[in-house]
C-alpha cells in the first residue's frame, strides 16, 4: 500500500472519530439579557467627553466585560431602563433585545447575527449626559455558539454553519438555526436570549447537545 493510500485511510479514520466525538459533546450555555455595545463617539455623547467605561465584571468571552454603566432605551411605545453597557467600546453601536422587549418598546427589530446592523431598527438611547437617536442598531440576536477552530474541528462544523441544539431538562427544547461563530478570540459557549431561555428553563448551568442538520436527534 503506497503512502498516499495510507494517508487517505488515516484522514478518513480521524474524520470519523471526530464526528463521533462531536455527537457526544455538549455545549455550555449562557443567557444573554438585553444589553448595549457603544461606539466611542456615542459613549461620549451619552456619558460625557473623554468618558471611559468602568468594569463591573468579566464576561466569559475573553476581553469582554459588563460595565458599571447602563442606559435607557426608548421606543415609540415605552422604554427600558438600566440596560447594561458591555465593553470595551466598539466601532459601531448595537443594542440587543428580546422579542418580548421589542413589544414593550413598540419596535420591530430584525433577527440578526451580532454585528449585522445594516437596515436594522431605530432606537433612542438616553444616558446621564445626553441622548441619541440611532437610525439603525437595534436587533434581536441570532442564537449562536462561540468556538475556536479546534472546537469546530471537534464538532465537525464550520464558521457560518447552522445547527440544532437539544437542551434536556425539566422542559426539553430543541433550538434550530443556531449559528456557528469561529474565532481564536472565542471560548466555547452558546448564547441565547431571555425568551429562548425562559422557553426551555435554560440557565447558565445548562448544556446543549449540538446536532448537525443531517443527523438525527
Amino acid at each position: 500500500m503506497d503512502h498516499q493510500a495510507i494517508q487517505s485511510i488515516v484522514e478518513e479514520v480521524v474524520l470519523r472519530l471526530t464526528e463521533a466525538s462531536a455527537r457526544n459533546h455538549s455545549v455550555p450555555m449562557a443567557v444573554s439579557a438585553r444589553h448595549c455595545h457603544l461606539s466611542k463617539n456615542d459613549l461620549e455623547a451619552l456619558f460625557g467627553e473623554g468618558y471611559e467605561l468602568t468594569k463591573k465584571a468579566d464576561l466569559s468571552q475573553p476581553g469582554q466585560f459588563a460595565a458599571n454603566e447602563s442606559i435607557t432605551i426608548v421606543g415609540p411605545r415605552g422604554s427600558l431602563e438600566k440596560v447594561r453597557v458591555l465593553g470595551p467600546a466598539r466601532t459601531m453601536t448595537q443594542v440587543e433585545v428580546s422579542q418580548t422587549d421589542s413589544v414593550r418598546l413598540g419596535v420591530k427589530p430584525p433577527l440578526r447575527e451580532s454585528g449585522d446592523i445594516s437596515g436594522s431598527a431605530p432606537i433612542t438611547l438616553v444616558g446621564p449626559k445626553g441622548s441619541l437617536y440611532k437610525n439603525e442598531g437595534l436587533i434581536i440576536a441570532q442564537a449562536h455558539i462561540h468556538m475556536t477552530a479546534w472546537d469546530a474541528l471537534n464538532f465537525a462544523v464550520k464558521n457560518g454553519e447552522f445547527v440544532k441544539v437539544v437542551v434536556e431538562g425539566e422542559r426539553p427544547v430543541t433550538l434550530g438555526k443556531v449559528l456557528i461563530r469561529v474565532s481564536p478570540r472565542y471560548k466555547l459557549e452558546m448564547h441565547v436570549d431571555t425568551d429562548e431561555a425562559n422557553a426551555g428553563f435554560i440557565t447558565g448551568k445548562s448544556k446543549g447537545k449540538l446536532i448537525k442538520y443531517e443527523e438525527t436527534v
